[in-house]
């Protein structure tokens, strides 16, 4: 008995036409646009949350408003084992930053938080846990925001942040409501990160730098940096002290002046950095 022979109902069936959705033997292309559709949806949303550069979900600040402005900025601080070095250093070079502070650390260490705003630097919101922000509810969002501002406004006892950084750099289409709801006026992103969160050689970090304050273009650099670990308090960041006692002195020599995201504006084509 010969075997059973089994109808083709494959992609090759029917005069070797494809078979989209069992509709016919002709290929439907209102499938492929549909599905091309999606993926492109998809793909400008994902763009839209994690690509420095969008604004797909709110105005975004990238830039300083001069080439020759440079915006140091710090995230995941502070922390008690790397701050107050980085503290001294830029006291040495009469050098101004902003320091984005996880709620939860700000307030296990509240005298470092008051000591970062005394001594003239600029601090900003890095919500409550360092959540990632894509997958939280507009509950959650609020949460990790008003957290944080009561925490550092508790441990400065002035008034809190006005700028917020989204931890990893990623953004809902709820964030922006709920950073004006908090009181703040920026949602900062950058222009430049250095790959710094990992111990490392200071050599290396080094080299990335020296992208920072090229010639060319309209607008100045906003320099990622981490002065802590979003994991736990004491992070080992001190190649990023060394990388900055080298690359200080010689930002000055170049003619740079160092300003913090001092911002009333939200979008980046209308930028007021203090300097």
């Amino acid at each position: 008995m010969c075997p059973t022979a089994h109808k083709n109902i494959g992609w090759n069936a029917g005069r070797g036409r494809a078979k989209i959705n069992g509709v016919g033997d002709e290929l439907n292309p209102w499938s492929i646009a549909v599905s091309a559709g999606v993926a492109t949806a998809a793909g400008i949303a994902a763009w839209g949350a994690v690509g420095p550069s969008a604004e797909l979900f709110g105005p975004t600040v990238r830039h300083t408003a001069s080439v020759k402005a440079l915006a140091l900025t710090f995230d995941d601080g502070p922390n008690p084992a790397v701050t107050p070095k980085l503290l001294d250093l830029f006291d040495r070079y009469s050098v101004r930053v902003t320091f984005f502070l996880i709620g939860k650390f700000a307030r296990a260490c509240p005298d470092l938080v008051r000591e970062i705003s005394a001594r003239g630097h600029l601090l900003g919101n890095h919500t409550e846990t360092h959540a990632n922000l894509i997958f939280q509810s507009r509950t959650g969002i609020r949460d990790e925001l008003e957290q944080c501002q009561v925490a550092i406004s508790a441990a400065t006892r002035s008034d809190p942040p006005r700028c917020m950084r989204p931890p990893y750099g990623f953004r809902s289409p709820l964030l922006n409501a709920e950073v004006r709801r908090a009181g703040m006026h920026a949602v900062v992103m950058w222009s430049r990160i250095c790959w710094d969160w990992k111990p490392q050689p200071p050599e290396r970090l080094i080299a990335r730098l020296a992208r920072v304050g090229r010639p060319g273009g309209s607008h100045g650099d906003i320099v990622v940096l981490h002065d802590g670990d979003h994991r736990a308090l004491g992070g080992d960041r001190h190649h990023v002290v060394a990388a900055l006692e080298h690359w200080l002195p010689r930002w000055r020599d170049a003619g740079l002046e160092f300003v913090t995201i001092d911002l009333p504006a939200v979008s980046d084509s209308a930028r007021a950095p203090r300097t």
